[in-house]
């Protein structure tokens, strides 16, 4: 039997891409999400409710760590002010469910072993993988991963590549890209009888207008809004 998975990432509180994306994937067998739900946008809340309804495993992203743990250290001037303002909008119940969430996740789906993280099997929450790292450096994470697929998300660039034997994604960002394509990005894997069948990445427009108008009424950084137009 052929299963059909859809994968998200790095959803950042834009509820206007991810319910354009769970729309285009409503028939998937499984929802993955490679962290990230919350930072940056205007709705956390019903983005965690989303993800909660619709997810059936999600890991934890920096800046879902960022909020449960109030360490901002690392993250730039506008991202933790996106921290600090999601987590005072966000409930108890809300918090318990993201600081719950595990930083790896390893199963099976039709014996073809998945490994579902946020950053890298070395570094689950901060590591950047990008699709121009160096063959060395995948082999290491593919070693770590101990997975025939390795998902990963973070950079919100998709990716894909076949290392020794086993397929390294990133599905890319529904709610913030980065590779110059503002529309949401979500992955599509195909797995049957022990194997991958295909792995592709789709983009679907959505309401930029709105989600800016948002970012700007609820008093977030206006860079947060202006960017989401250029997909960087």
């Amino acid at each position: 039997m052929t299963v059909e998975i859809a994968v998200i990432s790095d959803v950042h509180s834009n509820l206007e891409a991810l319910e354009r994306v769970l729309r285009e994937i409503k028939s998937a067998d499984l929802i993955l999400c490679c962290g990230d739900v919350v930072g940056y946008g205007p709705r956390p809340r019903e983005c965690l409710e989303r993800v909660r309804e619709r997810c059936d495993r999600c890991v934890m992203g920096n800046h879902d760590y960022g909020v449960v743990t109030g360490d901002v250290d690392r993250f730039n001037i506008a991202a933790r002010i996106a921290v600090e303002w999601t987590r005072r909008r966000l409930s108890d119940e809300d918090k318990e469910y993201l600081r719950g969430l595990p930083k790896i996740d390893r199963f099976e789906v039709e014996d073809v072993r998945i490994c579902l993280v946020h950053g890298s099997p070395r570094d689950p929450i901060w590591e950047y993988v990008f699709p121009d790292a160096p063959r060395e450096v995948l082999r290491e994470l593919v070693r770590l991963a101990d997975a025939d697929v390795l998902l990963m998300g973070h950079t919100h660039v998709p990716m894909h590549e076949e290392v020794d034997g086993v397929h390294v994604a990133n599905p890319g960002s529904v709610g913030q890209p980065r590779d110059g394509d503002p529309r949401a990005a979500y992955g599509v894997l195909e797995v049957s009888d022990g194997r991958v069948v295909s792995w592709e990445v789709n983009r679907v427009a959505y309401n930029v207008d709105r989600t800016a108008r948002e970012i700007v009424d609820k008093g977030l950084p206006e860079e947060l809004g202006a960017r989401l137009y250029r997909g960087i």
